[in-house]
């Protein structure tokens, strides 16, 4: 936890769903002030910090926002936060927040439950290229 980048939002993810995999090349490619890291929620560095934030594992399942030293969000919450992070055309996707917690999560977590029927499994966890490296923890 020591090796944290406290200027970055550490993004978690499931490295195994290709919806999350596809999520994830989207915010680099669109991250111009390369706000973000990201991390697997199964890789040792993603276990570590949930377990260093105190979430329950039951409660997250595709995403995790961690601003270390901050705050976490999780479900809707991290989605919109980053779509608001990613600035232009995308800040608008934030609107959303204003929305209840509970209607914004209930179809962040029917999408959720499906990502894999819809989208596929990889068998492990995606590896970076070495110019994208730098991106993850």
């Amino acid at each position: 936890m020591m090796n944290l980048p406290l200027d970055k939002k550490i993004i978690l993810f499931d490295g195994v769903c290709n919806l999350c995999d596809s999520s994830v090349q989207f915010i680099i490619k669109h991250d111009k002030k390369d706000t973000f890291r990201f991390v697997a929620l199964q890789s040792e560095i993603g276990l570590e910090i949930i377990n260093h934030i105190g979430i329950d594992t039951s409660k997250i399942d595709s995403i995790l926002l961690y601003e270390p030293g901050k705050a976490y969000y999780y479900k809707a919450q991290a989605a919109l936060k980053i779509a608001k992070e990613l600035g232009g055309i995308y800040t608008a996707i934030s609107w959303f927040s204003i929305l209840p917690n509970f209607l914004t999560n209930t179809v962040y977590d029917y999408i959720a439950k499906n990502r894999y029927k819809w989208y596929g499994k990889k068998e492990a966890c995606m590896i970076p290229t070495p110019e994208l490296k730098a991106k993850f923890l």
